[in-house]
């Protein structure tokens, strides 16, 4: 069984409650020889089994958990279980052509994210103990697929996150067998797009907006439309398949926006969709005083806060953002926006666009609000899974 350890009184609350993390102050006692890494036994103040998990003490997450069953074996039966049920579930919830096979802690493997774009793999590891078991994992997720007829043309490795050196970890990426063209060509909503798994953000493309992409098309037919943070033409090209009059997408990377005007092309969108190269702080402000105005404003930005320390200052950016969109937007336009970091709670990003509202002088609407992709699932008990917040909101003028 190896080592044991117990946490304090009191503590292990998260744990308890179906969470994956163990940190390093809810400990008591470790008891036998272990290597960080190592699966070790977990009990309660009173010894009451709470189930095993990875230790590592180069983190402050000490221990991230595998089982709730103290007699359960991780071994090649388990780890099969645990991929088979996460590629069942995407069947179930979501077009599996692009998606986010298993996803950390909400698919019970934590620390391990894969991406499936058409036949190829991308692989994020964040974990020293889920690390040891990345090639066993991606070889029976071969071997799941295959089941189903998928024959996987090769799998690519993004564990280049900083994240990996708070883990006592080195960042890495490069070829997981096989080398294989990295540029791939992937299909979602009707929209095709050539991801660069080596060079793109995180893995290469961002599947948890999947439907909130196509959510935003009914409100774009015959509309002028602007695309913050842009980074690979997504929404954008969303906003053109659903028969927008113009769209101008910007994004701060020259990359980023190479890319989005070469899927625009692919698409056959180009006479109707341009891409800027510039800092969307900076732009808005002037698109306001050269009285421009849109149908339809998307705001993606990236996470402005991975930590709590600097959600105040995210605070400040979202609001600016969000006053600037509204300023831009015609009476009953339309304001896509959203947050990726679960540091910025839903209540706080809430108040942040009332905010936003009173300070341009409009009243907003409601339309819908939707969260990340069902292949990112949220389990309720790990907050860190629950990070993406998306409002359509309508945007009134006094009259």
């Amino acid at each position: 069984m190896g080592a044991i350890v117990t946490l304090k009184k009191g503590e292990g609350r998260t744990v308890k409650a179906g969470g994956a993390w163990i940190y390093d102050n809810e400990i008591a006692a470790v008891v036998g020889a272990f290597a960080d890494g190592d699966l070790v036994a977990v009990h309660d103040f009173d010894g009451y089994p709470l189930g095993r998990g990875f230790i590592n003490r180069n983190s402050r997450i000490r221990i991230r958990m595998m089982t709730r069953r103290l007699d359960q074996e991780v071994d090649g039966a388990f780890l099969y279980m645990r991929v088979k049920n996460a590629w069942e579930y995407r069947k179930r919830t979501v077009d599996t052509g692009c998606c986010r096979v298993i996803f950390g802690e909400a698919d019970f493997l934590p620390g391990l994210v894969v991406d499936k774009f058409s036949d190829v793999l991308v692989v994020e590891s964040l974990a020293m103990g889920i690390d040891r078991l990345k090639g066993q994992i991606l070889e029976l997720l071969r071997g799941v697929l295959a089941e189903d007829g998928i024959a996987v043309r090769g799998i690519y490795e993004r564990s280049d996150a900083k994240v990996r050196r708070l883990e006592g970890m080195e960042c890495h990426k490069g070829f997981i067998g096989a080398e294989f063209d990295t540029n791939v060509l992937i299909e979602e909503n009707g929209v095709r797009y050539l991801v660069d798994v080596v060079n793109g953000q995180k893995t290469g493309f961002f599947l948890d907006q999947k439907y909130n992409r196509r959510a935003i098309r009914p409100l774009c037919g015959g509309a002028r439309v602007l695309d913050c943070f842009t980074h690979t033409g997504s929404f954008a090209l969303n906003a053109a398949a659903a028969g927008a009059k113009s769209v101008l997408g910007v994004d701060a990377s020259q990359q980023g926006v190479e890319q989005a005007r070469l899927n625009a092309k692919l698409n056959g969108m180009e006479d109707r969709v341009s891409f800027v190269c510039r800092d969307v702080f900076e732009l808005l402000p002037e698109l306001e005083e050269q009285g421009e105005r849109f149908d339809v404003v998307i705001l993606d930005p990236p996470a402005f806060t991975k930590s709590r320390n600097s959600v105040k200052n995210a605070a400040r950016g979202y609001r600016e953002i969000n006053l600037r969109a509204m300023r831009l937007l015609r009476d009953g336009g339309f304001l896509a926006t959203c947050s990726c970091s679960h540091f910025m709670g839903h209540e706080l990003f809430t108040r942040i666009l009332r905010q936003a509202a009173r300070d341009a002088h409009c009243r907003i609407r409601q339309v819908e609000f939707r969260t990340q992709a069902p292949d990112h699932p949220i389990l309720w008990a790990a907050e860190e899974s629950y990070y993406l917040k998306f409002y359509i909101l309508q945007v009134c003028r006094e009259k």
